[in-house]
């Protein structure tokens, strides 16, 4: 599931069990009918809700899915499981625990890179690869939804999502240790003597990476193999447990007390990204190998580049996380008793929204065929085969709608922004402020995703207390896509520089080391593809290696707190020449701060234009064709948002790389990028989907006024016309808007 979800995305789901109760020859109650347009539109649907009088009528004359095991249950003492505010607890915690498994990958992709020598396209496809799996099987829950029992493929489903996070960690245990420098794995002072420079007849011919065993090769294609696997099972694990429990919830619940259930569910859901990267940031303060660790210890700090942190137990928590959250759903029964009462503090306001709303409550028997006509509500009549042959129809006939199509367009491009936000935002921060893995992820669950919460509830409130119509609705996206934008504007500008790296990059105005001295490095026998950078403080130029640098001796200066390592000798070097263990420090990273300020004001009002959109889709199709038009809205965001969008950020990420390392004569992972070609790109990137965002607003709102203004025109054009025209004219559609 997407972080930008929502349940409502689910919610056709519902009606498919008012057409299972016609199949068996039942007919359906008037409260799931009911039930099923609340699930769609939240607190407020397009369907009136009924009165109090008319619930306990219903309830006390027709029969409802619980009503069999609640007779059954009278004489016996109910059991927890038999309770919905309980499922509600157990769902909530589970659907906090899948996004963790399935967020915590992304928290950590830098790592992962390093450790197993990933280019950021590469990992931007292992980061979607759980949509493949999920989409594929998405929209066959619209068939099964009233067929199975829910509570026990949701139990399956959380049980697979567990073994995919298992199967995730895997590669670590099976896999050598890590070797952060390649010059000995064994013995430690070699490999402090390795990179020093020494002359050619010491040192073993150097390698270039371009030749290694069969074995070692496969063995890392495996090892990626398993990855793309887990990510795999993780998006298939994950297809019945949002919307089977919904739809759960919406049948068992009072009518008056699920949309609650169903905004604190989607509440709590919410907070499982931002969770995610809080526990990446903690493990990755921890090294990769803590369970192996080397006898004489590691010589790394966690702001080395070469640091790698402990990935993989982040997965094993949030793995055992939904092992438990899984264990109640084998003990839900198939049908609870329907719950009976509302929920005391929901009846006074209850009362005064049902006031308003009772001359509209009765449906006109015309109506009731056309609930038939959508493919939804016919699914449980089909087979397999005829679901597949129907589905691409209806498909194309939503999609010829232009409101739904542009809302969908604009939605894809503000999903697009944020699956590459999500998944390279921690990279970003590190490569261009010099960040730690551990306090990027921290920064990015403290302020991104609080802030995109804040967004949607806004957006929420605005439509309710204002009471906007769909015009004014299109307004408020408009307004928030473009604040958006121009929060996103000073992003081009705050970032650091380019380090001056010897013989790789060079700077306007800096110091020229090699050319200064040439032919520094003829004695030394350097590695090409070794790697443990040290910087000259006072120029601020970086080496790749001590050897790079020319330096001949080892000097370890111990302090109270912390040892420092230096390279003295160094004839690559002016005035002392000695360097420093470690990459240069950057001389701005304080501005990640003010970045991710701006990063989250903008997610924020972004955010707003969430709940308005969406009902633009529950108002602007027909009435058959909602609920499933809103599946294949998920659908599309999915195939042409979450799936595409971190491969092509990855793929422009790799195209600012300065330096690759290299492995088995591949290219590996990326050692140093173009900080100021990275910023132009990423935030470029977003910025252009951004204002697609924009433009597709604007032709919604231009549409939609066109509209009024054709209708206004045919009903002052209509001579003497009755009473009525007027009340289901303009009025009654701006009213029918209204929620």
């Amino acid at each position: 599931m997407s972080v930008t979800e929502s349940p409502i995305q689910h919610g056709f789901i519902k009606i498919v069990s008012i057409d299972h109760q016609m199949a068996k020859g039942r007919k359906p109650d008037r409260l799931s009918e009911h039930k099923s347009s609340l699930l769609l539109t939240g607190p407020v649907g397009e369907e009136p809700q009924m009165t109090d009088k008319d619930t306990k009528a219903t309830m006390g004359t027709e029969d409802t899915p619980g009503d069999s095991a609640s007779r059954e249950s009278q004489d016996s003492k109910p059991s927890v499981f038999h309770n919905i505010k309980f499922f509600v607890l157990c769902h909530s915690l589970l659907q906090l625990a899948q996004l963790m498994i399935s967020g915590y990958l992304k928290s950590s992709i830098s790592t992962v890179e390093k450790r197993f020598g990933l280019s950021s396209q590469t990992s931007g496809l292992l980061a979607a690869f759980n949509e493949v799996g999920n989409t594929a099987l998405i929209v066959f829950v619209s068939y099964f939804g009233s067929r199975v029992h829910r509570p026990r493929l949701i139990g399956c489903g959380a049980i697979l999502v567990a073994l995919a996070g298992l199967l995730m960690a895997l590669p670590h245990f099976i896999s050598e240790p890590y070797r952060y420098d390649s010059a000995s794995p064994v013995d430690m002072p070699r490999d402090f003597k390795a990179s020093l420079c020494q002359p050619e007849s010491l040192v073993p011919a150097p390698s270039n990476g371009s030749s290694c065993s069969g074995y070692t090769e496969a063995k890392h294609l495996a090892l990626v193999a398993i990855m793309f696997t887990a990510q795999t099972l993780l998006g298939v694990g994950s297809v019945p447990i949002q919307p089977f429990g919904i739809s759960y919830i919406d049948d068992f619940a009072h009518s008056n007390n699920s949309p609650l259930y169903l905004g604190i569910l989607f509440a709590v859901t919410m907070m499982g990204p931002g969770l995610a990267y809080g526990l990446g940031g903690l493990m990755l303060s921890l090294y990769v190998d803590i369970n192996r660790m080397p006898e004489g210890g590691i010589n790394l700090t966690s702001k080395d580049p070469r640091w790698v942190g402990a990935w993989w137990l982040g997965f094993l928590i949030s793995a055992g996380i939904v092992a438990l959250a899984a264990t109640p759903y084998f003990f839900f029964p198939r049908e609870m008793p329907k719950e009976k009462h509302e929920l005391l503090f929901r009846r006074r306001v209850f009362a005064v929204v049902s006031q308003g709303e009772d001359s509209s409550s009765e449906q006109s028997p015309e109506e009731s065929p056309k609930k038939r006509d959508g493919l939804a509500q016919i699914a449980p009549d089909l087979t397999v085969i005829q679901f597949i042959k129907v589905f691409p129809g209806v498909l194309l006939r939503t999609l010829r709608h232009p409101i739904f199509l542009l809302v969908v367009l604009s939605q894809v491009c503000l999903s697009s922004m944020a699956a590459g936000m999500a998944t390279f935002l921690p990279k970003f921060l590190e490569r261009q402020f010099s960040v730690t893995a551990s306090y990027a992820n921290m920064l990015i669950g403290c302020f991104s995703f609080p802030s995109a919460i804040v967004g949607i509830i806004v957006g929420g409130i605005l439509i309710k207390r204002l009471h906007l119509g769909p015009v004014h609705c299109s307004v408020l996206c408009l307004l928030g896509a473009l604040s958006c934008l121009l929060f996103s504007l000073p992003l081009f500008f705050m970032g650091c520089p380019t380090h001056h790296i010897a013989g790789i990059n060079h700077q306007p105005g800096a110091q020229l080391e090699l050319e200064l001295f040439p032919g520094c490095m003829e004695p030394c026998s350097c590695p090409t593809n070794d790697f443990n950078p040290v910087c000259h403080t006072s120029t601020r130029v970086e080496f790749l290696t001590p050897c790079h640098a020319g330096c001949a001796r080892q000097v370890v200066q111990e302090a109270p707190n912390k040892s420092q390592v230096l390279y003295t000798n160094c004839s690559c070097v002016v005035r002392d020449g000695s360097v420093s263990a470690g990459s240069c420090d950057s001389a701005c990273s304080h501005l990640v701060l003010p970045f991710m300020l701006l990063v989250s004001l903008s997610a924020a009002l972004a955010c707003i234009t969430h709940t308005p959109s969406f009902m633009l889709i529950l108002r602007g199709v027909k009435k058959e064709d909602k609920t499933l038009a809103v599946g294949i809205q998920f659908m599309l965001l999915r195939v042409l948002a979450w799936m595409p969008s971190p491969v092509i950020h990855g793929s422009a990420i790799d195209t600012t790389c300065l330096h690759w390392a290299r492995s088995c004569g591949r290219r590996a992972v990326c050692r140093y990028y173009d900080h100021d070609l990275l910023r132009n790109r990423f935030i470029g990137l977003q910025f252009f989907f951004k204002t697609g965002s924009l433009v597709c607003f604007a032709l919604i709102l231009a549409i939609l006024r066109q509209q009024d203004k054709e209708e206004a025109t045919k009903v002052v054009a209509l001579p003497d016309p009755p009473q009525q025209l007027f009340v289901s004219g303009p009025e009654k559609k701006l009213e029918e808007f209204r929620v």
